[in-house]
């Protein structure tokens, strides 16, 4: 049986607490030996948003689908970002403060337009809150230096909550395309079917040609 649409339920009763900018935030790439882990977030107005019928989460969508769903999305949301952390950054990091780092590239990126208030972080780790200081916003007269924002974690948000599956939509999409486009200088590897991910193919060909700069060298690769 097909899963339920993502609704707006949870932001709803967000806006009805008082939080008029939510965000939701999404990560991919986390598994891959290879490319970045990328962070998308979609910042919408709680109380005034719509449903926006098709989104999904990003693994139950085939890619034609999740790729047309972009300009609804950037359309639909008042500020969104793809924010991304390169394999030399997770290994030099560390995968969590990887994707931290990616997180508040992406933050950066909406606090041009709009700071959320509020971000819905799929999953159970508040790997994003740690990097939510001054030192990030003091910098913009759009932001204010310190500026306020909750974190919270639920988990299959991205199953559940709208904004969330947004995120996850324009954070697959993106990160896909990278992998795509890095695959014309490595087509040993594959990365424009695997994008990056633990295939028995891709360990092989680690195997035989060895890991490029882009690889998580910190990894077991093979």
């Amino acid at each position: 049986m097909a899963s339920a649409a993502p609704t707006l339920e949870w932001e709803r009763e967000l806006a009805g607490q008082g939080w008029t900018l939510v965000a939701g935030c999404d990560e991919v790439g986390r598994g891959a030996l290879a490319g970045p882990v990328s962070v998308g977030l979609v910042v919408i107005e709680a109380a005034k948003a719509q449903e926006l019928p098709g989104v999904k989460d990003s693994k139950l969508l085939r890619e034609p689908v999740r790729e047309a769903l972009v300009p609804a999305i950037r359309e639909w949301a008042p500020a969104s970002a793809v924010g991304h952390a390169a394999a030399s950054e997770i290994d030099g990091l560390g995968l969590v403060a990887a994707l931290r780092l990616a997180g508040t590239r992406a933050l950066a990126q909406v606090a041009a337009e709009l700071l959320p208030d509020f971000v819905i972080l799929d999953g159970n780790q508040d790997w994003l809150s740690v990097p939510v200081q001054a030192d990030l916003f003091s910098t913009g007269a759009a932001t204010g230096a310190g500026a306020p924002m909750a974190v919270r974690t639920r988990i299959k948000a991205d199953m559940t909550c709208l904004s969330v599956a947004a995120a996850s939509v324009l954070a697959k999409v993106e990160r896909d395309s990278m992998m795509v486009g890095l695959a014309r200088d490595f087509p040993q590897f594959g990365w424009d079917a695997n994008k990056g991910y633990a295939t028995a193919a891709h360990r092989s060909a680690i195997a035989l040609h060895g890991p490029t700069e882009l690889h998580r060298r910190t990894w077991r690769l093979v």
